[in-house]
């Protein structure tokens, strides 16, 4: 049976509408309102509803996504080729925190299965980080860890397991330069996740800028961090490279045993600090998968969970729809600061925002920037922004933060996981495999043909809200429950089952020298 055409316009004053179907539809395809299509237009892609003459807007999400570079006819394609980048919001103009949303009712009741610290934070997994303090060392604690799984780990049950946070910084650095203050509060926020249980040691070289006790916590973070958690390559002690190994697996055994200690008890829903990204995006990001993220935000935030979103070159050209949304008008103010530094630092580097997207998603429909983020932004649910975090610094409120990062997946989820994550979701609508070892990783597939293609790998499809055989609803409250049996160690995401977990990427604007 020949599936019918299908297109969604998301706004009554869009011009455009994308079509639905998998594999697209070729010209002369009849629309539900008669449109006949003048070219073969690929699945996720626009198609223009009206005529537009040259330098007319295109409108998406009730938004001027860009204007027409020449006319274009009714019925006819419309790509990147075809759309001029609009110029990008005036910070003078924005509205700030005009427009609060009205606090929505608690949803009472939720816990999940966690883990406490001292600190009063819960983790979701029961790790064993071993923090380096610069790359030189990268190799002795690869091959420790090793070892470490190998021979102390079926010892103690109740750890889940041993991971390296290398990283390529530490030395070759302008390690006093202002900007420098990002990595390394990354580093230093990176040990305190409550992934990690307060346990965790450093491995150092000794003769690196970044010296290992510049990665301690504050005095007072965390009992158990301080100088007796470092193990110094670089000391006499250590008579070659066993040594250095056994030094390691020394410190390691006695972490494993406070580690081994704890177990999984009831807290509340809360107590889960939740990161949205996204990653491989299409057309499809802002119209299934993010809107169904956004509602479970929501429904996170009225259960008293800490959610995060990020990417500041994704969130740039659609500041003027979040600034009225903030708790007051400081909120509102610091959305903007993180948004000129970051509009400086690409200036700096001779870049823009025209940068972003990525080939792969202009491949699946997306024009430009403004349109990638319209609908990234969505994941950010409806709930007043309450907070707005700097690269790396921790989460101290409940609610709905923005927490600044780049686009970069990997630089994203290693800030977001130094703010203090302890569980992330991820839309894909081209697909990735990415994963994090610090904290799980919930894959969400805008389209239900990539759902199907990459089957485990995917761990929910919301795709179905496209083809109609789902709501938004159906699946933000699907993905809320997903979260906490996932956070509760009850279900283990694709990304955790195969072990497939991304490296650690910091983000460095300061120089290198």
């Amino acid at each position: 049976m020949t599936e019918a055409p299908r297109t969604i316009r998301v706004d009554a004053s869009d011009n455009v509408a994308i079509v639905v179907n998998s594999g697209g539809l070729p010209a002369g395809t009849v629309l539900s309102d008669g449109l006949v299509l003048r070219e073969p237009v690929p699945q996720a892609h626009k198609v223009a509803l009206e005529d537009l003459a040259e330098g007319a807007p295109i409108r998406r999400y009730g938004q001027v996504i860009g204007t027409a570079l020449r006319s274009i006819a009714k019925g006819s394609w419309i790509n990147e080729t075809m759309v001029r980048l609009p110029t990008a919001p005036d910070f003078a103009d924005l509205p700030l925190a005009t427009a609060r949303p009205a606090t929505q009712p608690p949803l009472e009741g939720y816990s999940f299965e966690g883990f406490r610290n001292p600190d009063g934070s819960a983790g979701t997994k029961n790790l064993l980080g071993i923090s380096t303090s610069v790359q030189c060392v990268a190799g002795v604690v690869d091959h420790a860890v090793k070892r470490i799984k190998d021979e102390l780990l079926p010892r103690f049950p109740n750890v889940d397991d041993v991971i390296a946070l290398n990283h390529a910084y530490g030395c070759g650095v302008a390690i006093n330069a202002p900007n420098a203050v990002v990595p390394i509060r990354t580093l230093q926020n990176l040990a305190l996740n409550p992934n990690l249980g307060g346990a965790v040691m450093i491995v150092a070289l000794g003769c690196e800028k970044l010296q290992p006790e510049r990665l301690l916590p504050a005095a007072g973070a965390a009992a158990s961090f301080d100088d007796s958690g470092i193990v110094r390559l670089q000391d006499d002690a250590h008579q070659g490279f066993g040594d250095m190994v056994g030094a390691i697996m020394t410190m390691a055994e006695k972490r494993l045993v406070q580690l081994d200690k704890r177990r999984r008890v009831t807290c509340p829903a809360s107590d889960l600090v939740v990161g949205l990204q996204c990653g491989g995006s299409d057309a499809f990001s802002g119209l299934t998968a993010n809107p169904a993220v956004g509602y479970a935000a929501d429904l996170l935030v009225r259960a008293g969970a800490t959610v995060m979103f990020s990417e500041v070159t994704e969130v740039r050209d659609a500041i003027h729809l979040l600034t009225p949304r903030a708790a007051d008008v400081e909120v509102a103010r610091a959305l903007i600061r993180e948004m000129d530094w970051y509009d400086r630092y690409l200036a700096a580097g001779d870049a823009d925002r025209s940068a972003n997207p990525s080939p792969g998603n202009k491949t699946g429909g997306l024009s430009n920037v403004v349109e990638k983020a319209l609908g990234s932004i969505v994941k950010s649910g409806t709930s007043p922004i309450v907070e707005v975090l700097s690269p790396g610094q921790r989460a101290t409120r409940k609610g709905l933060i923005y927490a600044a990062t780049p686009a970069s997946d990997f630089i994203c989820g290693t800030l977001q996981l130094a703010s203090g994550m302890n569980i992330e979701v991820f839309t894909t609508g081209r697909g990735t495999p990415y994963g994090l070892a610090m904290a799980p990783v919930v894959k969400v597939a805008t389209r239900t043909a990539l759902a199907r293609q990459w089957h485990d790998l995917m761990d929910v499809d919301a795709g179905r809200i496209a083809t109609g055989t789902a709501t938004i609803e159906d699946v933000g409250w699907e993905l809320f429950k997903l979260i906490i049996e996932v956070a509760s160690g009850r279900k283990k995401t694709w990304a955790d089952h195969w072990g497939i977990h991304n490296a650690l990427t910091l983000f460095n604007p300061a120089p290198v020298t």
